[in-house]
């Protein structure tokens, strides 16, 4: 391993340039074009076939900037550590507060040049190493590995919910090796598998990643220079002027008027009926007339709306449209499994009566399993109308998701794995990063995954009496992962939306296993996690193919980045379970204190209904919701008739409409719902339409130059207040003057009512 050069040094080899530098000697004694020439020629003309991303992302690299250096190390290492910690500290309080990425991509750029002004240059060399301290000016490909870093530690631990509710719920006892491992091999199985797809999910240009233009945006914003356009602004001042207008005007949401961030009309005006809220609140019902002056209420579950596509968004809304204002209201006032007795949009469980179910009843402490004779005391499980609709629109969106990619991606994932034997393909930007750079060896992804498999079996067996999960519970979920990554990877590469696994994990094991609560949520974090792990590293490995930046740097990144940033978020919430007592219990906990852990409180009783009491009791023969399972073939079937269509009329006026129909989009339209609400999708899919359809449209230029710098600059805005408010003010109990709209409500609480005679709830009337 050869030493680097003083003032292009790195701190490692794995960025592995490469550099054409042979010439052959003309016919006239001068020098014919080199192929290194004729590639250049080829890369003027930009042949991305997605326009946004030919408005967006720059086709120029120079591959002699320093990457992975010492200012890349310390900045990433500290920010990915910091957000972890942050993250987890206060992911347990009553009022989470997530940091994202975003705030270190902004705060790192001065950090940067700071240490470029300030560090000698002095090479250091450290058993046949050598690195400078200072390799010159603070660079951009610096900047992104540092983001890429701060992201793998923004991103929460799903594993660190197993450990919570073991030891502050169960109230059982974890040993800490397994807790340790659990939450790495969670987290690292999806090396594997994004390694697999990278050529697939990566190297397309049809594979385009939507959500990275925003981030490729603020890059360019952040570090080119432009000339101000007469009457204008540079991207950078309308950054600027964006961050300061958005930190300024979220103190009104966050602190001082809370109730603007959900105004529902029809409330206001009819107060004392249960209908009329439950049609008009956008928190607890169907949202009409409802909205929201709040950036966080248009962005906060559903993420930007001015990354989507516009027919993304058409999908999503007309989900949306469809489920919430046409099947939800014909099933609840139709009475269909009796569900005027519960609220008609909630995410608790009930007893028949429509009081909420006691979910301890069904579990027996002795042998940590189900109790049948609990079970037989307590009832059925029921749930509200949308909620039962939830699950059975997930199984759809699952079975949709394989017919969609089949149907519609079946021929170019074929054509994908010729050009990939054959190493063709590509657009400008796959030239520039083949040209430039060493790709990283499939090798490296199959041994990590060989390893990370093997301790997971290790962990799960191992510990078999604490985490309940046999070797093959293990290899079943691996191997869901691995079926799902493909065809989920495309649609979140092209919409912008991932469907989940969650759901359809915990059906799976909850059958096949059922009655051991842990085993449950073992198995949906190893097939879950693993799968959307490996969707955030193909969707950063495609960021740093946007940015240019060495492929053996951004494995470097987000692997050191993984496992510090796990260890980090085991590290504060062991701490935290240990030394804060009676944590995660309002009951025990002194009045006042934060410490309620809402989150893991969901995910406890997930824990409970899917691996205690099971699916079989919920949605099969023994349950009442067994109906639901038509939903499988219903979405396996959706997307038949639309590719049909514009397969047999491809002239037509309407073909181009038709093979815009994403139907796992479409059916998956609520999945996040709750914990979004009404009000946040029309809010979401109205400032979406408006930037991505109608300015897209009539001020083409204007957007592309301002419209994802504009959502950065929102995001950041509301970010910094956040904290800022919080460190200051909420976390000091400096909670304001007491007045109507400070309540984080919107005034709708009949909403929550039944509405079946003689069925009533506290603090609603009784029909």
């Amino acid at each position: 391993m050869e030493p680097a050069e003083p003032q292009q040094v790195e701190l490692s080899h794995l960025e592995g340039r490469r550099r054409n530098t042979s010439s052959r000697p003309g016919t006239n004694g001068g020098s014919a074009r080199t192929d290194d020439d004729d590639s250049a020629e080829k890369e003027e003309v930009d042949d991305c076939p997605i326009e946004e991303v030919r408005l967006t992302v720059p086709i120029t690299d120079d591959p002699a900037l320093p990457a992975l250096t010492f200012r890349t190390w310390f900045l990433g290492l500290l920010s990915c550590a910091l957000l972890a910690f942050s993250n987890q500290f206060f992911g347990y309080r009553q009022n989470p507060l997530y940091i994202s990425s975003l705030s270190v991509q902004i705060v790192v750029l001065p950090l940067g040049k700071f240490m470029a002004a300030c560090l000698p240059s002095k090479t250091v060399r450290i058993m046949g190493w050598s690195f400078s301290l200072n390799p010159g000016p603070f660079n951009l490909k610096e900047h992104v590995l540092i983001t890429i870093f701060a992201n793998t530690g923004s991103n929460s631990v799903y594993a660190v919910g197993i450990i919570t509710i073991v030891k502050a719920f169960y109230h059982r006892e974890i040993h800490p090796l397994a807790a340790m491992l659990l939450t790495q091999t969670t987290q690292l199985m999806g090396y594997g598998w994004a390694g697999l797809f990278r050529k697939f999910l990566v190297d397309s240009p049809y594979m385009w990643w939507p959500a990275n233009l925003v981030q490729v945006s603020l890059f360019r914003a952040l570090h080119e220079k432009e000339k101000r356009p007469r009457g204008g602004t540079t991207r950078l001042q309308f950054f600027l002027t964006v961050l300061a207008a958005s930190f300024a005007y979220y103190i009104v949401p966050n602190y001082l008027f809370p109730t603007i961030s959900t105004i529902s009309v029809v409330c206001l005006v009819w107060k004392n009926s249960v209908t009329a809220q439950q049609i008009g609140s956008g928190v607890y019902g169907l949202g009409v007339g409802a909205f929201g002056l709040d950036w966080a209420t248009v962005a906060g579950f559903l993420g930007t709306p001015l990354s989507t596509p516009a027919f993304a968004i058409v999908n999503i809304m007309a989900g949306f449209f469809l489920i919430v204002y046409v099947i939800v209201p014909l099933a609840y006032w139709s009475d269909a499994y009796g569900a005027r007795r519960f609220p008609i949009i909630s995410s608790h469980v009930f007893m028949a009566n429509g009081s909420r179910y006691d979910v301890n009843r069904v579990l027996d402490p002795n042998t940590f399993q189900f109790s049948q004779a609990g079970y037989d005391g307590a009832g059925q499980i029921h749930l509200s109308i949308f909620f039962a609709f939830t699950y059975g629109l997930s199984f759809a969106t699952l079975a949709a998701t394989l017919s969609h990619v089949a149907l519609y991606h079946g021929k170019s994932i074929w054509e994908q794995t010729k050009a990939t034997v054959r190493a063709a393909g590509g657009d400008v930007h796959a030239r520039l990063m083949r040209r430039n750079y060493a790709a990283v060896p499939q090798w490296w992804f199959q041994v990590m995954l060989v390893i990370v498999l093997g301790l997971s079996l290790f962990t799960c067996e191992g510990f078999g009496r604490q985490l309940q999960l046999p070797y093959w519970g293990v290899l079943l979920a691996a191997g869901i992962a691995f079926f799902f990554t493909l065809p989920i990877g495309i649609i979140t590469a092209t919409t912008n939306q991932q469907p989940g696994l969650n759901v359809v994990t915990e059906l799976i094991i909850g059958y096949l296993y059922p009655g051991r609560p842990l085993a449950n949520v073992a198995f949906k974090t190893y097939g879950y996690i693993s799968m959307s792990q490996a969707i955030m590293f193909l969707q950063d490995f495609k960021l740093g193919h946007y940015m240019k930046i060495p492929p053996r740097s951004m494995f470097a990144v987000q692997l050191v980045g993984t496992v510090l940033a796990s260890s980090v978020y085991f590290a504060t919430s062991w701490w935290l379970l240990e030394s804060v007592p009676n944590i995660c219990d309002p009951t025990k906990l002194p009045e006042g204190s934060p410490w309620t852990c809402p989150g893991d409180d969901v995910f406890f009783n997930a824990s409970i209904i899917w691996g205690v009491v099971g699916p079989l009791r919920m949605f099969g023969r023994l349950g009442l919701y067994s109906k639901m399972n038509y939903f499988f073939l219903a979405g396996a079937l959706a997307p038949v008739p639309f590719w049909a269509l514009a397969r047999a009329f491809p002239d037509s006026a309407w073909a181009p409409w038709l093979r815009l129909v994403n139907m796992p989009v479409l059916l998956g339209a609520t999945g996040m719902m709750p914990p979004a609400r009404s009000v946040n999708y029309l809010m979401w899919g109205a400032v979406g339409l408006a930037f991505n359809y109608v300015v897209y449209r009539r001020y083409k230029a204007w957007w592309a130059r301002h419209n994802y710098v504009l959502s950065a600059g929102l995001d950041a805005g509301v970010a910094f207040m956040g904290i800022v408010s919080y460190a200051v003010l909420q976390s000091r109990g400096i909670n304001g003057v007491d007045w109507w709209g400070l309540q984080v409500d919107d005034h709708c609480a009949l909403a929550r009512c039944p509405t079946a005679p003689g069925v009533s709830a506290p603090g609603c009337p009784v029909h």
